[in-house]
């Protein structure tokens, strides 16, 4: 659940509300309610960067320190998004 960022050797949570189901070693109970609490922490505003789109625009993020959640808040514009990945090996 915590990893070493490879670059920056800064500490980050690699918690995830659809892919991390529990934390080992903690009781069912416990495991749950600190993951509801870690998510619920992505939702909030001070947490977030919010990126206004515009013609050309250009963003880019680093997947192994930050969580990504696109919203489709641009209705009835049309985005055209090409993706790339560079591979990463967690330590």
């Amino acid at each position: 659940m915590v990893r070493v960022h490879r670059e920056t050797g800064r500490r980050v949570l690699f918690v995830n509300r659809y892919f991390t189901d529990h934390i080992e070693g903690l009781p069912p109970e416990e495991s749950t309610a600190l993951l509801d609490d870690l998510c619920a922490r992505c939702d909030l505003p001070e947490y977030q960067c919010r990126f206004q789109w515009e013609d050309h625009s250009v963003a880019f993020w680093d997947n192994r320190s930050v969580q990504h959640y696109a919203c489709s808040d641009y209705w009835p514009a049309t985005r055209t998004m090409q993706r790339t990945m560079v591979a990463d090996i967690p330590v």
